[in-house]
């Protein structure tokens, strides 16, 4: 019985490192291969297809995002960035600056007109707290890349899910939820 529970224990653990892993791992993505999976995300099958002025005018695609908006991707398909943030903070840490260096320069590059910056919390604090610090945390990332790399506002929209999208659904609170995702729309 003892070694029953032992080696359960340890297959959770591995689990649990290697899905921990795959979104930490995508920090360091290359430029190059950040641009490959923007360009397997553009290629997926998302057409987004404005109404109304919203087609005569590119700069309207990024005003307005909301979180309905949001498409989950396959988690093999997904550029997250495990971005850290003070406790109860949405402002973005000089530490966690160089981070976004590669996506920045990939963002650059590729042939995409308009990002998302999807921002996810684990499910610690109310849902609509959550929601609300996720949208904050999305929104801080874009004036950076905006103000630091020099992105066209109108390229990116800032959308928060909150807890809603977790990276790690068996583990809610785990950190690998807490993440700043991208998506390219096209």
């Amino acid at each position: 019985m003892f070694f029953l529970r032992t080696l359960t224990v340890a297959t959770m653990a591995a689990t649990l490192a290697l899905i921990g892993q795959s979104a930490v791992a995508q920090s360091s993505l290359t430029a190059d291969e950040i641009k490959d999976a923007f360009n397997k995300q553009k290629t997926r099958g998302l057409v987004i297809v404005p109404a109304g002025d919203a087609a005569q005018q590119p700069e309207a695609q990024a005003e307005v995002a909301k979180k309905e908006d949001y498409v989950a991707v396959e988690k093999a398909d997904q550029v997250n960035v495990k971005i850290s943030f003070d406790f109860d903070s949405a402002a973005l840490r000089d530490d966690e600056k160089p981070k976004l260096a590669s996506l920045c320069e990939a963002m650059k590059s590729v042939d995409v007109a308009v990002f998302q910056i999807i921002g996810h919390t684990d499910s610690s604090g109310s849902a609509s707290y959550n929601e609300n610090l996720s949208l904050l945390r999305a929104q801080e990332v874009k004036r950076h890349m905006v103000a630091s790399c020099g992105i066209g506002e109108n390229r990116l929209q800032a959308i928060g899910m909150g807890e809603s999208a977790p990276f790690d659904a068996d583990d809610p609170r785990s950190d690998a939820n807490r993440r700043v995702e991208f998506q390219a729309l096209g």
